[in-house]
């Protein structure tokens, strides 16, 4: 049975695989090819871990100092971003996709040298565990690799020439410019990387603002950012956000937003720029991810998918399960087993080997999910698993398991992102529709049962409801090469490993008629290799 106590450790007696000094990134930020350090207001970087001190009280460790940067070096981030892009003339965005792929693979040559930085730095700042912190870190890796692989593939099928109605055309994608890439701390290394990547490779120039929270993780690769890529190609900021986006977003030089975090904030920055009809928008947003258990469903299914899908990471995934809907003749059968589940799993350090639950980033956040948990209990629901919902120290939330929710308390549509467990019991499955159907989001949902006729019916009917619906599993992101995506406030543009090239380019036209003095010219061009955009070269 789970205790109410975590053993958080004193500041002498950490594991030595475990400790990590993020001193020598203090203050450093990216712009225009040149790393600097801050010597104005710096950032502590607090991490979820506290530690014991030798007087025996515990307080959050400080990993290292961010510079806390101002509108003035935002826009200069900007400026350089900007006359790298050069209206489309420069270096890098005329460049020639061979020679945009060997900048990438430099780029991920000086990235992997960093990987046990970075994976130390994850485990400290955000609370993930270290499988899963190797696994962000490698999985980003494959992303890249196979990103540079599909922009390959894009760039053999662009170099063929079409003839429709006598009009001979090449048909090839380009950059849109200037684009600014804002990442979630859920997934700060990985999720920033699906769009600021396949942004980078398509001739785009960036800026990018780290999050609040896993910031400092990626630090250690602004040495492989400056080697790789021409000056002012890719820029990296850090600070408050409103100080530093509002400028950079006013100024109406942002060509393309590729944002992941709320709904709210997307709104905010999207009417912050002058001319919104010129903004290319790609954004990942909230979720409220069902689980629709039926009563024909194999339960022990249910329970084993359900308890990865919804407390995996502590819960703090926007694929994550954030309420399970179990029909009424299993549904006390389905908690039981799912309780004596989380009862089980393990909490502790990131580095403790087998943890499951681990100490939580965001500031108070252990105590805006006892308020949701106290909300469900005041309106009706209990706490059904032991010691759930109990709040230690500032960093750490026990996992709660809320049964029965019902309409009208907040964990019914609110999206905790966190480790609570709101189970719904219900009759008709027309419930489950009707839920869907007016969630402000729609990303996914999972469908656990046997009968092919019931999950067919439910299939068309939520189809035209979420992006993506899972059969007896979990919701999830991956694999990579699967569009991923939501509608309504959970998504907009798709993201995937060609998708996002697509996303971040747009289709460009060069074409003539089929007189034989424009075909010569045409043919000139290219045999003579005189254009990097009309050619019929592409990339092995």
């Amino acid at each position: 049975m789970a205790s109410t106590s975590i053993a958080f450790p004193d500041d002498d007696k950490i594991p030595e695989h475990a400790r990590v000094d993020g001193s020598p990134f203090d203050g450093r930020w990216l712009v225009g090819g040149e790393i600097r350090t801050w010597t104005g207001a710096k950032i502590d970087v607090l991490s979820c871990v506290c530690t014991r001190g030798k007087d025996g009280t515990l307080a959050r460790k400080v990993l290292g100092k961010l510079p806390a940067l101002g509108a003035k070096e935002a826009l200069e981030a900007l400026a350089a971003a900007k006359k790298a892009w050069d209206m489309g003339a420069g270096e890098w965005p005329a460049a020639r996709p061979a020679e945009r792929i060997a900048a990438v693979e430099k780029f991920l040559d000086g990235m992997v040298k960093q990987r046990e930085t970075v994976v130390r730095l994850l485990m400290w700042e955000i609370g993930k565990t270290r499988k899963d912190s190797e696994s962000e870190f490698d999985r980003t890796v494959v992303y890249v690799r196979d990103t540079l692989e599909s922009l390959k593939e894009l760039d053999r099928s662009g170099g063929r020439f079409a003839v429709e109605e006598g009009t001979i055309g090449q048909i090839r994608r380009s950059p849109l410019g200037v684009t600014l890439c804002m990442g979630p701390f859920n997934y700060p290394l990985n999720e920033t990387f699906t769009t600021l990547i396949p942004a980078l490779v398509m001739g785009n120039t960036i800026v990018a603002k780290l999050p609040k929270y896993g910031g400092l993780c990626q630090i250690p690769l602004l040495e492989a950012f400056r080697d790789a890529f021409p000056a002012g190609v890719v820029n990296v900021i850090q600070g408050d956000g409103a100080t530093l986006i509002g400028p950079i977003m006013e100024s109406g030089d942002v060509d393309c937003l590729a944002f992941i975090g709320s709904t709210r904030v997307s709104n905010i920055l999207r009417r912050q720029h002058p001319k919104p009809n010129r903004l290319r928008c790609i954004t990942g947003l909230g979720a409220k991810n069902p689980a629709l258990v039926l009563a024909d469903a194999d339960v022990d299914v249910a329970v084993k998918e359900c308890l990865a899908g919804s407390l995996s990471f502590n819960g703090q995934r926007c694929t994550a399960i954030k309420v399970i809907f179990a029909h009424a003749s299993i549904a006390d059968d389905f908690v039981a087993r799912f309780v004596k589940k989380v009862d089980a799993l393990k909490s502790g350090m990131p580095w403790d080997e087998g943890v499951q639950i681990t100490p939580l980033p965001e500031d108070g956040k252990p105590a805006w999910l006892a308020g949701l948990v106290d909300d469900a209990v005041k309106k009706g629901a209990k706490v059904v698993n032991a010691n759930g919902g109990v709040a230690i120290e500032e960093t750490f939330f026990r996992p709660a398991v809320v049964y029965p929710v019902t309409e009208g308390m907040e964990l019914h549509r609110t999206e905790q992102f966190g480790p609570i467990v709101p189970i719904v019991r219900f009759q008709d499955e027309a419930e489950l529709v009707s839920w869907v159907r007016t969630s402000p989001f729609g990303q996914q949902v999972a469908l656990f049962g046997r009968d092919p006729s019931r999950i067919a019916k439910l299939i068309d009917a939520l189809v035209n409801q979420v992006s993506r619906i899972n059969l007896n599993t979990q919701c999830r992101r991956g694999p990579d090469t699967f569009p991923f995506t939501g509608r309504r406030d959970a998504a907009e543009g798709t993201l995937s490993v060609s998708d996002a090239l697509r996303a971040f380019s747009i289709r460009t036209l060069v074409a003539t008629n089929t007189d034989p003095a424009n075909k010569a010219l045409v043919g000139e061009i290219v045999s003579r290799r005189l254009s990097s955009f009309l050619n019929t070269d592409f990339v092995f």
